[in-house]
């Protein structure tokens, strides 16, 4: 059969409308070269910063802008650059009339989105934190803007409605009325003063509610508020006093795990100026607040203000450096006191802002069990045992005037085990790891295989009998509800956090960081185990325990009681019972000066490969008085630490950031730079 037999009858057609397509695509294609070719007439050139994590190339780059985007390439958008043959993406913080390049300049591939989304404020706190941290911008940047949500974009914010009521800074005078210093403090806010405070909340403080007032006398002279607080639960808690004091529409709430359509519809609200007022975790510490007045941190000590992602920016030293970059006021608050704000004190950086005496004393009693002759001689091993008769007479008191809380430092059943007759830790026979309890009715199990072990014996004297040296909050909850049958127990701990709990009364056991807040506040307050938290090897071992002691008993309603279970001669214990944060702070402050240890001194650590460590050690170009201290083995990586007095702490950055760029530019061999770890 010929091939003409075999042809289709509507080929001829299809080549010919195939054939227009494509001349129609190349004729597209040549108009849209000579429209990118067209360069704007004014300002031709944006300073692009590229998102690529390499050191050597942390700068902005200069693109020429299509005369088809000149308007809508503005700062602060999203672009589509071509950078190193492949499209990237970035952000434009500068329009220019001329570049420094000599060359020709390559064109915006496009613009992402003509929303501007990375302000000026921000854009230079991003290289303020770059270099402090020895890091890139574009981490930085990956921290400080959300992903884009394309159709949340499109949505208009609404427009915040008028301002707070006439009288929100006389409201505020009168809230803050019981701390010295704090009417002037107040009033400076409200005429667009910068004053700077370390706030010591009295126990049993309403302390979101202060800081609404704070807000509102911020907003009150025409600026907006920044509240950064350490979990989702604080800032439930500041929002809610922000829309009682404010009204609704004044704020929005930043934070991660609310989706990424309402986290980015909230973070444009603030961006468009629609918020002026906004509270979150760490990552609001970024939020391009307008006109901003007062930026807070609330309990600075608590480790989730310190990012876990490179560069490792902390939030009390992002806002400090926002406070000193925008001219804006600033409160570091909480019921503790951290060396870093003792710091800002003694250099007088900040003012105090901390109750009287007389209204410490009024508000809360916190005893130590077993501290007295006549609590000895109504038990004789009130010191030595977990829980005293104190402990169940305090439980009792508590019980017929509302809730109470126990706090207990790990969460769990029975989390170790030992010998009951010779006390030695009892292992498992398949990979010597710990045995505990997860249960009542459960034979003891490794913890770290899962193996069960019913038929233990102890391999050093034989004896099969088991002791529990650690409990947990569940076994803790069921001792707790044999000793009151009639209480209602609840537990707070690992994945099960409560929130809040009714005023009503009842028995709420918690860990550390997970204690709920009573409706009304709690009546007793009772803290187990404190020589858990005493015997950590940490260098703020003292400071966390005495700062997660203290927000417990800063639970507890004015009038009420603490009682303490451990040693009464330790100084973290006897700062507590006193409530001396400010001594206790002023003293550890005064131990690390003379030990060279900070805040006092600024250090770093470089941890990777021991190769690695040592090419990086020796590329360094550190300041004259740098101690190097190392390298030791964590974790089976090689650590090295770095020291240098306060005052050498940005020489120290820079050459890190140094460093940084010369090993990205050589490709060697990772090392993980932190400055200022928040533990050692």
């Amino acid at each position: 059969m010929s091939p003409e037999r075999l042809e289709h009858p509507e080929l001829p057609g299809m080549v010919r409308a195939t054939a227009r397509e494509s001349q129609a695509k190349a004729r597209a294609t040549r108009a849209r070269r000579a429209a990118t070719a067209e360069i704007a007439d004014v300002d031709p050139v944006a300073r692009v910063l590229v998102d690529v994590a390499l050191a050597h190339l942390d700068r902005p780059f200069d693109y020429a802008v299509p005369a088809t985007m000149a308007d809508a390439a503005q700062p602060g958008v999203r672009v589509k650059v071509r950078f190193a043959g492949q499209d990237v993406d970035g952000y434009v913080v500068e329009r220019a009339a001329e570049s420094d390049h000599a060359g020709r300049l390559v064109p915006l591939r496009r613009v992402v989105s003509p929303e501007p989304v990375l302000s000026p404020q921000v854009a230079a706190l991003s290289a303020d934190l770059a270099e402090r941290y020895a890091g890139t911008r574009s981490d930085v940047l990956r921290l400080a803007v959300p992903p884009r949500h394309a159709t949340t974009e499109k949505e208009p914010s609404e427009p915040a409605p008028a301002g707070p009521p006439a009288s929100a800074l006389a409201d505020a005078v009168a809230a803050w009325a019981p701390y010295p210093l704090s009417e002037a403090f107040l009033r400076h806010l409200a005429s667009s003063g910068r004053p700077r405070g370390v706030w010591a909340a009295a126990p049993g403080e309403d302390w979101p509610r202060l800081l609404a007032h704070a807000a509102a006398a911020t907003l009150a002279g025409g600026r907006g508020t920044l509240i950064c607080v350490p979990d989702g639960k604080d800032a439930d808690r500041v929002a809610a006093a922000l829309t009682d004091v404010l009204g609704p529409g004044q704020h929005v709430v930043l934070r991660a795990d609310v989706g990424p359509a309402a986290r980015y519809r909230d973070f444009l609200a603030v961006a468009r100026g629609a918020r002026p007022v906004v509270v979150g975790t760490r990552a609001a510490a970024f939020a391009p607040v307008h006109d901003l007045g007062l930026v807070v941190v609330w309990d600075d000590g608590d480790d989730l203000h310190a990012e876990p992602r490179a560069p490792y920016p902390h939030t009390r030293e992002t806002l400090l450096l926002r406070a000193e970059r925008e001219g804006a006021a600033a409160i570091v608050g909480g019921f503790a006191r951290t060396v870093e704000a003792a710091y800002l004190l003694r250099t007088g950086w900040a003012q105090e802002l901390a109750p009287p005496r007389v209204l410490v004393r009024e508000r809360v009693r916190v005893a130590v069990a077993g501290a007295s002759d006549f609590d000895l001689e109504r038990d004789a091993h009130a010191r030595a045992s977990r829980m005293p008769r104190q402990v169940h007479d305090a439980v009792r008191i508590g019980l017929a005037d509302g809730p109470v809380l126990v706090q207990t430092p790990r969460a769990g059943y029975v989390l170790a085990l030992a010998c009951e007759r010779c006390r030695t830790p009892a292992r498992c026979a398949a990979c010597a790891g710990p045995l505990a309890l997860t249960g009542p009715g459960t034979p003891p199990g490794c913890r770290w295989c899962g193996t069960a072990a019913p038929g233990w014996a102890c391999a050093e004297c034989g004896h099969r009998g088991l002791r529990a040296p650690v409990l947990g909050d569940a076994r803790t909850a069921e001792e707790l509800g044999r000793a009151f049958p009639g209480a209602r127990v609840v537990s707070s701990a690992g994945e099960r956090v409560l929130a809040e709990v009714e005023g009503r009364p009842g028995i709420v056991v918690a860990t550390p960081g997970a204690e709920p807040v009573a409706e009304g506040g709690y009546a007793v307050a009772v803290l187990l185990d404190t020589w858990l938290l005493l015997g950590r090897a940490d260098l703020r071992t003292e400071e966390e325990a005495l700062r997660r002691w203290s927000n417990a008993v800063g639970l507890v309603r004015p009038g009420g009681r603490a009682l303490v279970v451990g040693d009464a001669a330790h100084p973290a214990l006897q700062a507590l019972v006193r409530w001396d944060h400010a001594g206790f702070a002023e003293r550890e402050t005064a131990e690390r000066v003379a030990a060279h240890l900070p805040p006092a001194s600024r250090m770093a650590t470089l941890t990777g490969d021991p190769g690695a460590v040592d090419d990086a050690v020796t590329l360094l170009d550190l300041p004259p008085a740098a101690d190097v201290l190392g390298p030791v083995e964590v974790d089976e990586q090689s650590r090295v630490v770095l020291r240098v007095p306060r005052a050498q702490g940005p020489a120290l950055s820079r050459s890190l950031g140094e460093l940084q760029r010369v090993r990205a530019s050589r490709k060697l061999d990772p090392v993980r730079i932190q400055v200022d770890p928040p533990s050692l």
